[in-house]
């Protein structure tokens, strides 16, 4: 059973949502997204709560009723609060750089790495080597951070790389010498 689908989502006061046929719309101060959801599915609103219930009981049914509660309780945070994702490069020489729509990334490889931009998400640069990432879609937001992060993922013997903020690195000793 569902136990994430069965939840209401709490729609704020200033977010819209709107249904046509199988069509969700979420409407907020930061922009609008939509999504299609099956019509296995049944969509209600009453009184500033979002109920989504399904018409049968099989396996597939039951995670796809999680999954589209889950994405759209993310719309709904999207367009009222951002998602934000925090990089920090941690190394000697290691920066970020933003002109215009590229994000320049300075890592220790032989050449600048430059990052193309999103129009529907920022990077703002906190300092040069702290660059935050926002946007309503927390899937674009999350897989444009997860992609700067593939240039230089954090290495366990020096710690290196472009890391998430919070994250914490198992360091690894080095070989011990004679």
């Amino acid at each position: 059973m569902s136990r994430i689908g069965k939840k209401v989502i709490d729609i704020p006061q200033d977010v819209k949502v709107t249904l046509h046929e199988n069509k969700i719309i979420v409407k907020g101060k930061h922009g609008s997204l939509e999504r299609d959801y099956s019509n296995i599915l049944n969509v209600e609103i009453n009184e500033n709560k979002l109920l989504i219930t399904r018409q049968n009981d099989t396996k597939q049914v039951k995670s796809y009723h999680g999954l589209i509660r889950s994405l759209i309780q993310n719309m709904v945070i999207g367009v009222d609060q951002k998602f934000l994702k925090t990089l920090i490069a941690e190394g000697v020489g290691y920066k970020f750089q933003v002109e215009k729509t590229n994000l320049i990334l300075n890592v220790g490889f032989s050449h600048p790495v430059e990052f193309n931009i999103p129009s529907d998400i920022s990077v703002k640069l906190e300092s040069p080597t702290k660059v935050v990432i926002s946007g309503i879609d927390k899937e674009k937001v999350g897989f444009l951070a997860s992609k700067i992060r593939d240039i230089r993922p954090p290495e366990p013997y020096k710690g290196k790389g472009i890391l998430y903020d919070g994250e914490k690195i198992l360091r690894k000793a080095g070989k011990t010498g004679k």
